[in-house]
This record gives structure tokens, sequence and C-alpha cells, in this order.
């Protein structure tokens, strides 16, 4: 049939570009205004400024693919983090209110998955 496989790597570094590009930019909108999002999530500032640290930096590593393993694995913490208290604290569903549940979560969670047990393709700086 089709030989795909010769494309892995590419759809590779095409998933970890979107997948950091998402924490990256995330990330930086905690940073913009941590007082605003510190109330948005419920989570005191300095959490929230550590969140936004974290995000931008391992959507850094992971578009870089600079240890992309150990950034994803990060990345995954937040994530379950987030889908915690969307479960737990807000009692919001998978699909939510307004698409807002936790679907998007798990959708992330399942490309750093992928990033996590392929090392991310061979198109990385550091492995």
């Amino acid at each position: 049939m089709f030989h795909l496989d010769q494309f892995t790597d590419w759809a590779l570094l095409f998933l970890r570009v979107m997948a950091g590009a998402i924490f990256a930019d995330s990330g930086y909108e905690d940073l913009k205004d941590p007082e605003a999002r510190s109330k948005s999530i419920e989570m005191p500032n300095g959490f929230t400024i550590f969140l936004g640290v974290a995000e931008v930096a391992g959507g850094a590593a992971v578009i870089l693919g600079v240890l992309q393993q150990l950034a994803a694995i990060g990345l995954v913490l937040i994530m379950l983090g987030a889908v915690q208290k969307k479960i737990f604290v807000w009692k919001t569903g998978f699909w939510g209110k307004s698409g807002l549940g936790w679907s998007y979560e798990l959708t992330l969670i399942s490309m750093l998955l992928v990033i996590l047990s392929t090392d991310g393709g061979k198109f990385v700086l550091i492995a």
C-alpha cells in the first residue's frame, strides 16, 4: 500500500512544534498577567508564575528537541493537574460547557505521550 513511514520524523517534528507552541503560548499568557490568571484557575500568584515559566520552558524544549522526553513528562504532569482540577474541583464534564471540558487536556497528554515514547523523532538537538 502506501509507504508513509518515510515521513514519520517530519510528522513528529510537526507534532513537537505544535504541542510546544501551545504550551509556550499558554505559559506566556500566564506570565503576562499572573494575577488575573491566578484568579481564573484559583491558585496562588507564585504558583501561576511557576506554571507559566514551566510551560514556556517545556514548550521551548519540546519544539527545539532539547531533553524533550523530560519536558514531555513535566508537561504531562501539568496537564494531569489541570484534568484533576476540572474533574474533581470544578466538576467539569469531558466536553464541559462551551467546549471547556478536559478533552483538550487529554489531547495534549496524548501528543506528549507520543513525543515521550518516540523521543521526538530524529530532528532533535539533544536527546
